[in-house]
């Protein structure tokens, strides 16, 4: 049986401010045709299907065009849900999808399997919804649910029963942190208090694959167990990961081979540094004329209007950040300190200057004109 798994597919997601539906359709297009020519048998969603709880009504038209998509490539789908998505309203969906589409998000089924069989008999696929302890302790008033961590240990249990008297091989799908993953800084919304809601590794123990999603980045925590990442890079800080799906081979004994699949990229990112005019025309960033870009400038001091100037060099510049290098040294004097020192107008002027600049005070051609209007402001009021 040859198995996809992809995951954190986030429909609906903005990019700084822009839409990405027209470049995920783009890339789902490219796995429909992965799942084509691969021969693959079933696609596994591993959760965050959507980007929040009430997608708009053009998400869900990408959402069906790409399980149809899949469907009609020979290959049936698996869907749980991630904690960005409403299990109800990602769940309404599955009564209305073909056969051999299957969303799994009510907690209450956990125990039961999609079952697909190939030459050398079952598979059982149990997909475990993102648990949600204070919404799903009253199914299991025997057990301790206080965490998502505990929520998941108890699904895996009821799994194992169930997995113990049907026998075969088996798959287990989770939305989680597991303990040993690298999250992307800033990126993924968090699902661990305190470290309690890490998941240990040995959770998965006896599967034959587990399809982890939540983290955005491809990761391989064993052989068995591995995230797929995200199929379209939603943050400057994902730059550098690859995207793509995981095809998994089970053959008569389980576990055969896992290969990377990569998916294309439909714009790539970057993050430039460096002065603002050298930005706008040192010849070696033309590479990125065409690349999402973040800009991090290191002019001493706040250039005028940068993002207009970019944007005329890099279209697709979507964030700017003023990031000076270094600091100046602290003199230990406080700003308040500088006001109650300062002799004049000008001095005062200097000091504020110095306060928002990262301690640069006026320069050379500013005290001229800082002089001039504090002289005209001196003439005014005593001509008044």
């Amino acid at each position: 049986m040859r198995i996809l798994h992809t995951s954190d597919w986030h429909i609906g997601r903005s990019f700084h401010g822009h839409s990405t539906l027209d470049a995920l359709r783009g890339v789902l297009d490219a796995l429909v045709v992965q799942v084509r020519e691969n021969d693959i048998d079933l696609v596994i969603v591993a959760g965050d299907v959507f980007d929040s709880a009430a997608p708009a009504a053009d998400c869900y038209r990408l959402l069906t065009d790409a399980l149809r998509g899949i469907s009609d490539a020979g290959a049936r789908v698996v869907v749980t849900s991630g904690n960005h998505d409403s299990a109800a309203r990602l769940g309404f969906q599955a009564g209305l999808l073909r056969d051999g589409i299957h969303v799994l998000t009510d907690p209450a089924s956990i125990g039961t399997p999609v079952t697909v069989a190939d030459e050398h008999g079952p598979v059982h696929i149990y997909g475990i919804p993102f648990l949600e302890p204070s919404l799903v302790r009253h199914l299991w008033p025997g057990a301790e649910v206080r965490s998502q961590a505990e929520a998941l240990d108890q699904a895996v249990r009821l799994i194992r029963s169930d997995l113990a008297e049907r026998g075969g091989r088996s798959l287990a799908i989770a939305h989680c942190f597991a303990a040993g993953v690298e999250p992307t800084a800033g990126l993924e919304r968090d699902i661990q208090q305190g470290g309690l809601d890490v998941v240990p590794l040995a959770a998965f123990d006896g599967f034959d694959y587990v399809a982890l999603g939540h983290i955005h980045g491809r990761q391989r925590l064993s052989d068995a167990v591995r995230y797929a990442g995200a199929p379209l890079h939603y943050s400057f800080g994902e730059a550098d990961k690859p995207r793509g799906s995981w095809l998994v081979d089970l053959d008569a004994d389980g576990l055969a081979a896992v290969t990377w699949l990569a998916l294309p990229v439909p714009r790539r990112l970057v993050t430039l540094r460096g002065r603002l005019d050298d930005l706008l025309a040192a010849a070696e960033h033309a590479e990125w004329e065409d690349a999402w870009v973040c800009v991090q400038y290191t002019d001493p001091t706040p250039q005028s209007d940068p993002m207009r100037r970019l944007l005329q060099r890099f279209p697709h510049c979507a964030t700017v950040m003023h990031t000076p290098e270094g600091s100046r040294a602290d003199d230990g004097s406080t700003y308040a300190r500088r006001v109650r020192a300062a002799r004049n107008d000008r001095e005062l002027i200097d000091a504020f200057l110095a306060h928002v600049r990262d301690g640069e005070g006026a320069s050379e051609r500013e005290r001229e004109i800082i002089a001039d209007v504090v002289d005209e402001r001196i003439v005014a009021e005593v001509t008044a």
